[in-house]
């Protein structure tokens, strides 16, 4: 990608975190690049192809995270044995990863704010934000933990309940870093939180090896 083109992109979605994809016009895009709306158009047709060019690069660095903590990249019905030999040990990894990329990120940041402002307004809009925010990572964790409980790693449990314990204080605290001049507390409440929740749950059998 060619740096205006990267800088249309950035710009463009700073812009959408701050006053919202339906309250940013082309022309306001172009105005703070400092260049002119036909320019603009030499590189993405409308508003609507920056938009599809932010979604799909973030969909491409959430695939690159999960393959370099080596978890799972797809849904489970298109990579089961990936699910079933994920270990809690690299799931805690992903999770402070994903906290940190969700909080550190500026594209990420932007990206999740920018969702936030808009899910009340556009429905598009509030099923990205529950793919990306709530439901699916709710769903790829209660896939996870249903593998684990099958392999006696933790004990027996309704895995729906489990994504839910696990996953509520991790939404909640990526959403209190916004408001925190200490994000290395906050960081240090999910380590916590990690911890307490495997004592809790893993199987007996698990917590001895």
């Amino acid at each position: 990608m060619t740096d205006t083109k990267e800088n249309i992109l950035l710009t463009a979605l700073r812009l959408f975190a701050r006053d919202g994809y339906e309250a940013v016009s082309v022309s306001a895009i172009a105005g703070n690049l400092g260049m002119t709306k036909g320019a603009l158009y030499k590189h993405y047709k409308n508003k609507r192809d920056i938009f599809d060019s932010i979604v799909e690069r973030m969909y491409q660095m959430d695939y690159e995270r999960a393959k370099k903590y080596e978890v799972p990249e797809e849904t489970f019905e298109k990579m089961p044995l990936s699910y079933r030999n994920t270990s809690m040990d690299k799931i805690k990894v992903f999770v402070e990863a994903q906290f940190n990329f969700w909080t550190e990120d500026e594209f990420a940041c932007n990206f999740r704010k920018m969702l936030t402002l808009e899910q009340y307004r556009n429905p598009e809009m509030a099923d990205l934000y529950q793919k990306c925010l709530v439901g699916g990572p709710v769903s790829y964790m209660e896939d996870l933990f249903r593998e684990m409980i099958e392999q006696g790693i933790w004990n027996e449990s309704n895995p729906k309940q489990l994504a839910l314990e696990f996953y509520a204080p991790l939404y909640l605290l990526i959403n209190m870093s916004d408001a925190s001049s200490n994000r290395k507390k906050i960081s240090n409440l999910l380590t916590a939180h990690i911890e307490r929740f495997v004592k809790k749950n893993a199987a007996e059998r698990s917590q001895k090896e």
